[in-house]
């Protein structure tokens, strides 16, 4: 069967092929098409016979395995918001998230009991409708869920939607919403083909996917439940590991994956003969987003494995832009043009678009497409002009419509009236071979309103002290005009990123306001 002939979707695929290998679990296990759709259906019967209906939410903490995959896409079928929460979150924040999405059925891994246990108590939701994956004293097996249904495919099919938390750097997470599709799971499953199109990835075609970053993050999820309907086998990963990650890509013959900018650093840092013992041949797209990537870490990622590198702008929200490797070697620090089907625009503070080459806010669209916060208007709303949406970002556009991001607009450092993004002096620092991650922020200054801090983690087997302070400053020096350079430099023993290289720059940031406010 030709690949242009070959079925889309889970349902279509396993009916076709039912076999083929959809997915590889860390363990090394693998699961057939026709054994996930199996137990898919058998998950979707047993959440019906539990009393779940279209447009209810189901909410997990799950790490990467076959049985969180499973769980998706049995909450894809029969209608269902599933919200996959952090599992580095408190038992009380998980309370927050299961409160505020109004879960009807709680599922948990037994590695998170703890949390897992705390934030059922708090958000006063019934043993019954608690289950686990291992065992969690006062949950339930989740065989429990299964026991006395078959896994014939649910009767009143229809599409369901995830529904991720936004990370909360600011407040409480506020979980994105989307109108539910009402078409068969099989016919939404063709959207992933246009999605995947504007990365370069098109259905079948041999292709291999590796799952690196956990199954809570909203791109992960995208790329694995897209690669899966478009009959891609699926790789999947518990905890990153450089070294793993290019046994495994050789040993699968891995094509794509989603990766963060921290994960190139860390494969960059491995000697040389250990990169150079695997065979990275079979690689076509890897693909990157979520946090800026420094520039001298992209070029010498292209140095390594060729323009295979593309890298994508989006948000949860919607909307994004797409840049391959061979473009961006010709606009270096570009994050690409917007996709076929979404709108990029940056505007100024009255929302009117500004001319190319002049910065301002950076608002996208999807066509077609519309989003809340869940429960917060007010904030769908401050984050809008029209239908365009915006996540803070600053940029601008260059004269061939393609987008650079400066910085996000609530990090920006105002020093004497002048306008200083920090992402720009990361970007230069973090390079610097002692400096394993790096946060530049502005702090209180009595005269100049704010000046700049760089807090610093130094590499393995490097002291954080005034002569690595003075090498650094050197180095920033030979880079940055003088009112880029950081007034002062402070040292940490780990940097708050999540497994997905998100910064919280504000668990830096805040303690040096509130010294401040303190001292008024």
């Amino acid at each position: 069967m030709a690949d242009n002939e070959a079925p889309i979707g889970l349902w279509n695929i396993a009916r076709a092929t039912p076999d083929a290998v959809a997915l590889i679990d860390p363990s090394g296990s693998q699961i057939s098409y026709g054994e996930l759709v199996s137990r898919a259906n058998r998950l979707a019967n047993g959440m019906r016979a539990h009393g779940l209906s279209t447009g209810d939410t189901l909410v997990i903490a799950m790490p990467n395995c076959i049985e969180t995959v499973c769980l998706q896409f049995a909450a894809l079928q029969i209608g269902l918001y599933l919200a996959p929460v952090n599992w580095h979150l408190t038992g009380p924040e998980i309370a927050y998230i299961l409160g505020d999405s109004e879960a009807k059925i709680f599922v948990a891994d037994e590695r998170f009991a703890e949390s897992a246990v705390i934030a059922a108590r708090e958000a006063g939701m019934a043993a019954a409708d608690l289950f686990a994956h291992g065992s969690i004293d006062g949950f339930r097996d989740l065989d429990d869920l299964v026991a006395d249904v078959d896994d014939s495919e649910p009767s009143d099919r229809t599409t369901g939607a995830p529904m991720l938390y936004t990370s909360g750097t600011t407040g409480k997470p506020k979980g994105v919403r989307r109108p539910l599709p009402g078409v068969a799971p099989e016919q939404a499953a063709m959207g992933g083909i246009g999605f995947f199109g504007v990365m370069g990835l098109v259905p079948h075609d041999d292709h291999v996917h590796i799952c690196g970053s956990p199954l809570y993050h909203t791109a992960v999820v995208n790329f694995v439940m897209i690669s899966i309907q478009l009959g891609h086998n699926v790789v999947l990963m518990d905890k990153w590991d450089p070294e793993e990650m290019l046994r495994l890509i050789q040993e699968h013959r891995v094509t794509h994956s989603h990766m963060v900018p921290t994960q190139f650093r860390r494969l960059l840092a491995l000697p040389e003969e250990v990169r150079a013992t695997y065979d990275v041949s079979s690689l076509r797209n890897m693909i990157h987003g979520a946090a800026p990537c420094p520039r001298e870490v992209k070029q010498q990622m292209l140095e390594w494995w060729g323009p295979v590198v593309t890298e994508y702008y989006a948000a949860t929200e919607g909307g994004g832009t797409t840049i391959f490797g061979d473009e961006w070697l010709t606009h270096p620090g570009s994050v690409g043009k917007a996709w076929s089907y979404s709108i990029v625009k940056v505007l100024d503070d009255d929302g009117n678009e500004v001319p190319r080459g002049e910065s301002g806010q950076v608002y996208m669209e999807m066509k077609g497409s519309s989003f809340e916060y869940y429960k917060d208007k007010e904030k769908t709303q401050k984050a809008r002009v029209g239908n365009m949406f915006t996540t803070g970002d600053i940029g601008y556009m260059d004269d061939e419509g393609f987008l650079y991001l400066l910085d996000r607009k609530n990090d920006m450092i105002i020093s004497g009236g002048v306008n200083i993004y920090p992402a720009e002096i990361e970007g230069e620092l973090v390079v610097h071979p002692k400096v394993a991650d790096v946060a530049v922020f502005g702090v209180p200054h009595s005269d100049w309103g704010e000046e700049i801090k760089a807090v610093v983690l130094p590499a393995d087997g490097v002291v954080g002290d005034d002569a690595l302070s003075e090498e650094l400053m050197d180095y920033a020096r030979a880079r940055l005009a003088k009112f880029k350079l950081p007034r002062s430099i402070d040292y940490v023993d780990e940097m708050p990123r999540d497994d997905n290289g998100k910064l919280y720059k504000r668990k830096l940031r805040d303690p040096y306001w509130e010294r401040a406010e303190r001292a008024i």
